[in-house]
């Protein structure tokens, strides 16, 4: 195997032996094969949509095989086997029908004549064999950029697939991923091509985002500010992972008067300011903190636990009966909800453990701070900025990891001066989170945006301000220092270069997958750069 799409990758290289993410062998190869199969889908399903062929079910198909390929999403190679057979399966009938209606398909890319093998050890070969990275380019720049584009598709199909779970989809976004995907497998691509298909990602993704948004704020209402409990109510107790609204609300139904209390993990902490969660009285407060820690804080947690979506680690047999899987989120072994969303096994092993046996209060934080409510109070902010009481805004944020080095965030945030305000989203907000900042002249100085889902709003905060005082973003007293992980914070930070936005600084170690003459063109175009050492440093050098 070789695996480079994260930032904890091996010796900043690529993981060859075993995913630092706990990906095995066999699960990588799988994953990689099953990118292959689909890559040959999309290059059917793009041949397809000139002749007016348009399968709704495919254009789905290739979403959610490609957002299961995204770290921390899915390791049961069983749903693997499924996935890449099906990939076939749906290549070839589309086939027949789009050269029916007179589609002329002339790729001759592997991926559209590729054929499974028959038992799983025999995929298990094929995809060690077909070494996909490497088999994107020989050289090392279009390479580079390839994986860019294929760990942003990534993303961005995360995204699509959150939207269209709540109804919200756009034929054009669909269209452009298949493109892309098929694209990923052309020998004729120059290095301005392939840049021009990297911001074309962003650019597709801002609209993947604003339909998402749409779905969340239309289904359960614009984020209010809200205080969360971090401590615990005596009872049953359920919690909830991942990145999913309709899941938890789902869940939120079935368990109404049963005696058991739901709490978020991670990135569901958002939720808590949602006006159509909040109604719910058993929904109650937040436990634990970013998905790294997860084998430690759920092993102390005495309920029932649900994984939507993404950020799964490997469950320590100590609570491995306690946790369930649902959407594309999966682990060999464990209990996989399925399409119906019958929470029932979740209900009944949280009935059948002991729960919290007291009340414990651990102080709270607060949330809810998403564009409608910060955009609410624009004059104020407005105010502050002309009479000098706000000096700076900061947005950290992005993914948290285990890897050293990411302590920068927490000092960042602790070093911020007083007449500033930080803007935070994702779960690289647990490092400063429960932080006291206090506030300027009523505004929160740390001002929690939302999930990585919710990057939509912070863009959306910045441009209305950059409107208010009428310059560009990259004019206003505004700095972006975010954490990344994996690849939803890749897509995003696409999206930001697709707006031309400068000088980012990232960390906590730039991507092992950006050659450096990529590096080189990022540098000379955005003025992208990685955090320094200290953040006493970056602080000095952002606000002198």
């Amino acid at each position: 195997m070789f695996c480079n799409q994260c930032e904890q990758t091996a010796k900043g290289i690529g993981c060859e032996k075993v995913g630092v993410c706990g990906k095995s062998e066999n699960v990588a190869g799988l994953q990689d094969l099953l990118t292959h199969a689909v890559q040959g889908l999309a290059i059917v399903a793009t041949a397809a949509r000139k002749v007016n062929v348009a399968d709704p079910a495919v254009d789905q198909f290739i979403v959610e095989a490609t957002f299961a390929c995204l770290t921390n999403v899915d390791f049961d190679p069983a749903r693997f086997e499924t996935w890449i057979r099906k990939a076939v399966e749906l290549r070839n009938d589309l086939r027949t029908r789009a050269e029916a209606a007179g589609a002329t398909i002339d790729s001759t890319a592997a991926a559209l004549t590729y054929l499974p093998a028959v038992d799983r050890a025999g995929l298990e070969a094929q995809g060690a064999a077909l070494n996909l990275i490497q088999s994107l380019d020989p050289n090392e720049d279009l390479r580079s950029l390839k994986q860019i584009a294929l760990y942003g598709l990534r993303g961005l199909a995360a995204y699509t697939d959150h939207a269209a779970i709540l109804g919200k989809k756009d034929d054009a976004v669909y269209a452009f991923i298949e493109q892309a995907l098929a694209d990923l497998t052309r020998t004729d691509l120059g290095l301005n091509d392939l840049i021009a298909l990297v911001l074309k990602c962003g650019e597709v993704n801002l609209k993947a985002m604003e339909l998402l948004d749409a779905g969340n704020t239309g289904t359960y209402g614009h984020p209010v500010p809200t205080p969360v409990p971090l401590g615990h109510k005596a009872g049953k107790a359920i919690l909830v992972s991942g990145h999913d609204l309709r899941d938890l609300h789902l869940l939120l139904e079935q368990t109404k008067d049963k005696g058991i209390h739901v709490y978020t993990h991670g990135e569901m902490l958002p939720c808590h300011g949602y006006p159509e969660l909040k109604k719910y009285p058993h929904f109650y407060g937040h436990y634990g903190t970013a998905w790294q820690n997860q084998q430690k804080e759920f092993a102390e947690f005495p309920g029932a636990i649900l994984f939507t979506t993404n950020c799964i680690q490997k469950p320590r047999e100590s609570y491995q009966d306690n946790v369930f899987t649902t959407g594309l989120v999966g682990w060999p072994g464990l209990t996989h909800i399925g399409e119906n969303k019958d929470f029932t096994p979740v209900i009944e092993r949280a009935l059948a453990l002991p729960g919290f046996p007291s009340d414990e209060e651990r102080g709270e934080v607060l949330t809810g701070f998403a564009r409608n409510t910060v955009l609410g109070v624009a004059d104020k902010v407005i105010d502050g900025v002309k009479s000098g009481a706000i000096k700076h805004f900061f947005l950290v944020g992005g993914c948290d990891g285990a890897k050293p080095g990411r302590n920068y965030y927490t000092e960042f945030v602790e070093q911020v001066p007083q007449d500033c305000i930080v803007l935070t989203l994702a779960c690289g907000k647990f490092r400063f989170f429960d932080k006291k900042l206090g506030d300027i002249g009523g505004i929160p100085r740390l001002l929690d945006v939302g999930q990585c889902n919710d990057a939509y709003s912070a863009i959306q905060i910045a441009v209305a301000l950059a409107n208010a005082f009428n310059c560009g973003v990259n004019d206003l007293p505004l700095s972006l220092v975010l954490s990344w992980y994996e690849q939803k914070a890749v897509i995003i930070l696409l999206t930001l270069l697709h707006l031309g936005i400068k000088d980012i600084r990232l960390g906590p170690s730039l991507p092992a997958f950006i050659s450096p003459n990529v590096l080189n063109v990022l540098v000379e175009n955005f003025s992208i750069k990685p955090i320094a050492a200290t953040p006493q440093e970056d602080l000095q050098a952002i606000l002198a």
